[in-house]
Order: structure tokens, then sequence, then C-alpha cells
């Protein structure tokens, strides 16, 4: 085998962003039926344990990625207001629910973290914004609260160093008063398989899932429940 075949094949092992990104809704879609249709299925609960962990990591990379961050930013802004009736409804039976806030805010916050995070080189300061912006997640209420901020930093602070990585961003889910988050260590497994590559792009499919599939599943409950 020449070395241009060897190196075609180590391009393409391991897993893309597209195969994450699909692992994290799949993920998510069950945990979400776990809370909104099936509680008393737990075990739904802990196969979504693995979403928000892929999440925040694959943040951190298409951060890295973009060609465009006020874009990326934007993008997000828009669909944290595209969600918010979404999750309300799904998850308390409301139009409006203001004490608590979906992911998406807690990525936006995370992502514009990150943004100043590389435009600062004190530490002092970096630690500053690193606590604001959890400050920010717990006074707007988001999901995951200033925990799910403290991961995005912990990718970012870890992106060169994989060992270390894996290491904290599983022991992250160990920081969760409830024991169901333990099982989110396992997304550092899928996460070590991540090859860089983009693989197929379905951009907007994945931002138009989240607000989707809670209308669909909040219908469901209200027909047959």
């Amino acid at each position: 085998m020449d070395s241009t075949m060897e190196n075609v094949i180590e391009r393409k092992a391991g897993l893309t962003t597209f195969q994450l990104k699909v692992l994290a809704i799949i993920s998510m879609l069950i945990d979400h039926m776990g809370v909104i249709i099936y509680p008393e299925a737990v075990w739904l609960r802990y196969v979504g344990r693995l979403a928000f962990p892929i999440f925040c990591f694959l943040l951190v990379e298409g951060y890295y990625h973009t060609r465009n961050a006020a874009k990326y930013i934007a993008r997000l802004g828009i669909f944290v207001i595209v969600s918010e009736i979404p999750f309300d409804l799904a998850f308390h039976q409301s139009l409006w629910y203001p004490e608590k806030q979906n992911v998406f805010v807690t990525l936006f916050i995370g992502l514009g973290m990150l943004w100043l995070l590389d435009r600062e080189r004190e530490i002092i300061t970096r630690a500053g914004i690193m606590i604001l912006a959890m400050w920010a997640a717990e006074f707007m209420h988001s999901d995951y609260g200033f925990r799910g901020i403290l991961l995005i930093a912990i990718f970012w602070m870890t992106r060169e160093k994989k060992a270390a990585q894996y290491l904290a961003g599983a022991a992250w889910n160990f920081l969760w008063p409830s024991r169901i988050q333990t099982v989110g260590a396992l997304a550092m497994l899928p996460v070590a398989l991540y090859n860089g590559q983009k693989g197929r792009s379905m951009k907007y499919f994945f931002y138009v899932f989240y607000p989707l599939h809670l209308l669909l599943l909040h219908f469901l409950a209200y027909i047959y429940m």
C-alpha cells in the first residue's frame, strides 16, 4: 500500500463532525422522550446524558473552524429565540416560562465567552470572563447553567492536550448532585474518535431539529397522555 492510500485511510478513520452531531441529537431525542412522554423510563435519561458533552465539544471545534465567528454567534442567537417557545411548551406546558431557558442560551453564552477569551491574553482577565459567563448562565436560568459554561471552558482550555481534555471532560460529569449525569462521561469515547473532518454538511438541519422535535414531542404528549 503506497503512502497516498495510507494518508486517505488515515484521514477517513474515526468520526466526523456530522457523525458526532447525529449521535448527539439521537441521544438528545431519547432523553427528551424520557422527560416528556415516558418519565417512568429512567434509562432513557441515562442515554440522554451523552448529548450535552458532545454538543459542547463540537461548539468549541466549530468556533475554531468557522470562517466567520460573528455569523456563528448570530446564528446561535437566532435559535435562542426560535427555540424558547417550543422549549417552554415541551417542558413546562407554557408559552413563556422565565424560570428556565433552552440549551441554545447556554451555547450562545459559551460561544460569546470563547470569542472574548481569544482576544485576551491575561490569565486574570480570562478567568474573569469565564466567571462572568457562568454568572450569566445562572442569571438567565439556562439549561445546564454555570456547569454547562464550565464544560465549554474545559474543552477550550484543553483543546491542544487531548488526554487532559478527555479526562477533564469525563470528570465534569461527576460535578452534579444527581448520579444520572455520571453516565455522560461515556461521551468522551466518541469524542476521542473525532477525526477533525467535517463530513456531510447539514448545518441548518441540526439547528432546526431542536425546536421542531420539542414541538413534536409536546403535541404527542398532549394527544396521548
